[in-house]
């Protein structure tokens, strides 16, 4: 399987030290050699495609404590006066997140797309509670980071079910191909949970892929891949845990260097900071 040449797309941030920084957001094809965890088929997919689904990760028994820890979690995060989204970098705060960041049978699936020197530098719960009237439009994860080059993944893992009546993601294959795409600020009437808009993307990038997950389950996607989600209409809960990763060559700007963990392998020049698990649960 052959993946057709991209084009180098930049754009540039500000950083406080170094003034203007480009970054390169141009995908580049993953997969080791000898992958553990995946197949060659799921890589294959992947680089094509700009994702993977579902993956089985945690038992029927294991998924149950973790949304136990969750809905113990977002009753203090609530009860505090913050929303359900507000739950970000949360490996940072919570040891339990932290766990699930390194978590040995996730990092070897991520391991195979970016090989021995990875670092997990984000976790944000994105919780869709019942009739929650909010929308996640198309957009792609590395339009939002100070982070070059563009080789970040994304694990989506399912806290609740996640299926077409309860708002699931929404992917356009193929889409991370095609490098850095132009958007728009959100309107009001869009009640997106984000900020960004890619315009007329399933006009440009074709029919999309619904995400449809069982607990326990995850899917892995391309930081470069176009997805979204539409309004949570059903009386059912949707939630999921986004861990992000990258390799240790990645640079980060604006003081996010400071969320990376050295997950697995090394981080040679010390770019990452490298935080250690929170006492706090």
């Amino acid at each position: 399987m052959t993946i057709p040449p991209t084009p180098t797309h930049y754009n540039s941030i500000t950083d406080d030290v170094l003034g203007e920084v480009p970054r390169d957001l141009a995908f580049r094809p993953c997969g080791v050699d000898a992958p553990a965890a995946l197949t060659r088929s799921q890589i294959d997919h992947f680089n094509e495609h700009g994702y993977i689904l579902p993956i089985d990760v945690f038992s029927t028994d294991e998924i149950i404590r973790i949304r136990s820890y969750f809905d113990e979690l977002l009753a203090r995060v609530l009860a505090n006066g913050k929303d359900q989204y507000s739950i970000s970098t949360a490996h940072m705060t919570y040891g339990h997140v932290y766990d699930l960041l390194a978590e040995p049978r996730i990092v070897a699936c991520v391991s195979d797309l970016l090989g021995d020197h990875v670092i997990g530098w984000g976790s944000h719960f994105f919780c869709k509670m019942p009739h929650d009237g909010k929308t996640v439009a198309w957009h792609q994860d590395a339009s939002y980071w100070p982070i070059t080059p563009s080789k970040t993944v994304t694990v989506w893992l399912a806290i609740d079910d996640a299926d077409t009546d309860n708002a699931c993601m929404r992917f356009l294959p193929g889409s991370h191909t095609h490098g850095h795409l132009p958007y728009r600020e959100s309107d009001a009437a869009e009640n997106n949970v984000l900020n960004q808009t890619v315009t007329d993307a399933e006009a440009r990038f074709g029919e999309p892929v619904d995400v449809r997950l069982q607990a326990g389950q995850m899917s892995i996607h391309s930081d470069l891949l176009l997805h979204g989600s539409g309004a949570n209409n059903s009386a059912r809960r949707r939630c999921g845990l986004t861990l992000r990763y990258c390799t240790s060559d990645v640079r980060a700007y604006q003081g996010w260097s400071g969320k990376g963990v050295v997950i697995r392998g090394a981080d040679p020049d010390h770019h990452w900071g490298n935080p250690p698990r929170p006492d706090t649960d």
